[in-house]
């Protein structure tokens, strides 16, 4: 499900974590310089100072990775690496209370479905559009679907969103003030077709006009409630406008008929 108004608490909790994570690096990167330094200082060996370097790059290496491959120390050394693990068991405490659990909240959970949405959303085509998700709409999104077509379903209801992710669908979800971005993010220039089948005819006839503006092409089923209405919405843009009581009368006369010519 894309949620085109984006959990605005996810953004901000990731942004958080990735700031204390750069901050845990640096203080886990400025251990292992001063531990380097001490050991380099206090080594008595006549060694190198290359060598010096490298063995205790070697043992702040293990103490930050808490390995605990180190090498031989003197009284000296050992005190300076008790206050080194110190430390690190301080930097490690603060990675722990400041890090963990920050992304496993519903809010960045919701944002990272957002955005493999969005890589989705970017490389659908050929796709089959419903705006919503009612009792009409969620026939035509199941009958499309089972009938081998990738559908997308527009809503702007949560409870709608998740039904229709529950029923297999791809979801794009809006607040109806933000429905004209919704209808941007369905990529509509590469769609077959747009259904068109929310209970409210002023917001079909308006989500028409708007889905014709963006693909004057676009194939737009739309059901209308009388002729005046079926009127208004070819001038939008529709390409096909059903009335459900046309539908309805024609089956029950033709019905009525066969049944009046086959009595005696």
């Amino acid at each position: 499900m894309f949620r085109v108004d984006e959990p605005r608490l996810g953004v901000i909790r990731i942004r958080e974590w990735r700031r204390r994570a750069r901050h845990t690096v640096g203080l886990l990167a400025l251990l292992l310089g001063g531990a380097v330094v001490g050991l380099v200082l206090l080594d008595p060996s006549n060694s190198p100072l290359s060598k010096k370097v490298f063995t205790a790059l070697w043992d702040g290496v293990n103490l930050v990775t808490t390995l605990g491959d180190f090498a031989e120390f003197d009284e000296h050394q050992k005190v300076f690496m008790l206050l080194a693990m110190f430390a690190t068991l301080l930097v490690g405490g603060f990675a722990v209370s400041k890090l963990t659990g920050m992304l496993s909240g519903d809010d960045v959970m919701a944002y990272r479905e957002n955005r493999i949405m969005e890589r989705k959303l970017e490389d659908l085509s050929n796709h089959v559009v419903v705006v919503g998700f009612h009792s009409l709409g969620e026939l035509v999104a199941d009958r499309m679907l089972a009938a081998g077509q990738q559908v997308l379903v527009l809503v702007g209801d949560q409870d709608q969103a998740d039904h229709a992710a529950d029923r297999g669908h791809m979801v794009v979800l809006g607040s109806p003030g933000v429905f004209d971005e919704v209808l941007r993010r369905a990529r509509l220039d590469s769609a077959r077709a747009l259904v068109v089948t929310t209970p409210d005819g002023n917001n079909n006839l308006a989500i028409t006009l708007l889905a014709h503006t963006l693909n004057a092409s676009l194939t737009i089923a739309v059901p209308g409630e009388n002729p005046l209405r079926k009127g208004l919405l070819e001038n939008a843009g529709a390409s096909d406008v059903v009335i459900a009581d046309e539908i309805v009368a024609n089956a029950l006369v033709g019905k009525l008929t066969t049944c009046l010519e086959t009595m005696p």
